[in-house]
């Protein structure tokens, strides 16, 4: 059954995932309908109320023509005219449960009726998620001032189909849908990576036996973090009824310091899914129409930034410089675990008893490609864009790439650490805790224990293949 759509409240990160990641409809409820309806007919009136009313668009042409006024007859030819001219980005496409979100998005500015398009216009918006697929959105060579680069290769086709009205184009690809769906995207796949994360890294704690104390209740309090603490207790669940007997000294640093690194991850998901919790509910048109108030009978039209989300990119770049982090820790995990001076355990770099040693280089260079990959993303410095007022572009779409990158990355670290904790535990012969049995075995389905020289890569492949599927499987 579609989600019903009645105002902006039901824009969220559990409804995106629905649409989005899960293939649900979605539909306007005749409450949204009836208010698309009047506030199209009160903006149509407030346009006909003063022949000298300046509205960016509407009256006036598009970003370096907006000092241009446009006559009745201009204003009614320049409403009907396609976006064909934003269709010009070229290059990788995002996935296609992004353009799903980005559509989904696009409903909020819609549902309330500040974007003044008629409830036709917008329940064929909404259509556009019946389970066709979508136009193809360009992952790259996204420097537009706003999001049209991105926007108008989904909606061309109505555009081309609909008779449209004054601001009914604007209203298709202006605002920042775009930012808010790869937020929610980034969001939505950082929550599961960071369970997945948590698995692994306990099961690499528990082939190594390190002490209980490294993860201890009392550290809550002497640490003071609701993160830290939340990555505390998790631990402590997926390890609990591991092997009596631990190391009798501390394990190495990277596994001391391993909840603190993984709290980072939390805090960066959590901070995530609030700027997709708010920005999916945020009315982001220019111009948008605010309806008739005792203060302003006809209703007002203010042209604003909305189009720029400004939260999106600074989030979606701490994720990926999260998940970069805890690549090198899974790097130090794996060298720590082979080496049987550091790990106690039996020496896994022999070469005569089936060599594992080449994973820990693996891990170097999947590390290092995170690393670069989590390099910030700044508001575009390049002049080149920069005609008439279209002068800062937001970096969403990059940032999306970046931590996109750095999680597939995480997701092949998480493998090889997984492998080695699994080798460890059958080296020694011990079962794992309960709470990481599955993980255990889904490892060595893929990958089974190594007992003799085997070349490893296409199990390897395999595994972070389902690891990462455990990712973005709806």
């Amino acid at each position: 059954m579609p989600l019903r759509l009645s105002s902006r409240a039901d824009f969220t990160l559990a409804t995106f995932q629905r649409v989005a990641w899960e293939g649900e409809g979605a539909v306007f409820a005749k409450s949204a309908l009836r208010r698309m309806a009047q506030t199209r007919r009160q903006f149509l009136a407030l346009l006909d109320s003063d022949p000298e009313i300046t509205i960016y668009g509407v009256t006036s042409g598009y970003g370096q023509m907006a000092s241009k006024r446009l006559t009745p007859a201009e204003r009614k030819k320049h409403a009907r005219t396609p976006p064909h001219g934003a269709m010009v980005a070229f290059g990788i496409a995002v996935p296609e449960r992004v353009a799903r979100g980005i559509v989904f998005a696009r409903l909020a500015n819609y549902v309330e009726g500040h974007a003044a398009i008629s409830p036709e216009l917008a329940s064929a918006v909404a259509e556009l998620l019946d389970g066709r697929k979508l136009p193809a959105v360009s992952l790259e060579g996204q420097g537009g001032a706003g999001e049209i680069l991105g926007l108008a290769p989904l909606f061309n086709g109505l555009a081309e189909r609909f008779e449209l009205g004054e601001k009914e184009c604007l209203s298709l690809i202006n605002g920042s849908p775009c930012a808010s769906a790869l937020i929610a995207d980034s969001a939505l796949a950082a929550r599961r990576r960071l369970a997945l994360a948590e698995e692994v890294f306990a099961l690499s704690c528990e082939a190594i036996r390190a002490p209980l104390g490294h993860f201890g209740e009392e550290l809550e309090g002497l640490w003071g973090d609701p993160a830290e603490s939340a990555t505390l207790q998790r631990l402590r669940r997926l390890m609990a009824g591991g092997s009596a007997q631990r190391r009798p000294y501390q394990a190495p640093v990277s596994f001391r310091v391993l909840p603190r690194v993984l709290a980072q991850f939390r805090r960066a998901t959590e901070a995530a899914e609030t700027a997709a919790e708010t920005s999916l509910k945020a009315v982001t048109d220019n111009p948008v129409f605010l309806a008739p108030t005792e203060a302003a009978p006809m209703g007002r039209v203010y042209s604003t930034g909305g189009y720029h989300n400004a939260m999106a990119h600074p989030a979606m770049d701490n994720l990926a410089a999260a998940m970069a982090d805890l690549c090198l820790l899974a790097d130090r995990h794996v060298s720590k675990l082979l080496h049987g001076a550091h790990s106690l355990l039996p020496d896994q770099l022999r070469k005569d008893e089936g060599y594992l040693g080449c994973f820990g280089m693996v891990q170097v260079g999947y590390a290092e490609q995170a690393r670069r990959a989590a390099q910030r993303n700044f508001l575009p410095g390049s002049e080149g864009g920069g005609f008439g007022q279209n002068d800062v572009s937001p970096p969403s779409f990059p940032a999306w790439r970046s931590q996109d990158e750095a999680g597939r990355c995480l997701d092949a670290t998480l493998a090889v650490l997984a492998a080695v904790g699994s080798q460890a535990l059958f080296a020694t012969d011990r079962d794992p805790p309960r709470a990481l049995a599955p993980l255990v075995h889904e490892t060595r389905r893929h990958l089974p224990p190594v007992t003799k020289s085997r070349v490893l890569a296409q199990e390897a492949m395999a595994l972070a293949a389902a690891l990462g599927a455990r990712v973005f499987t709806a």
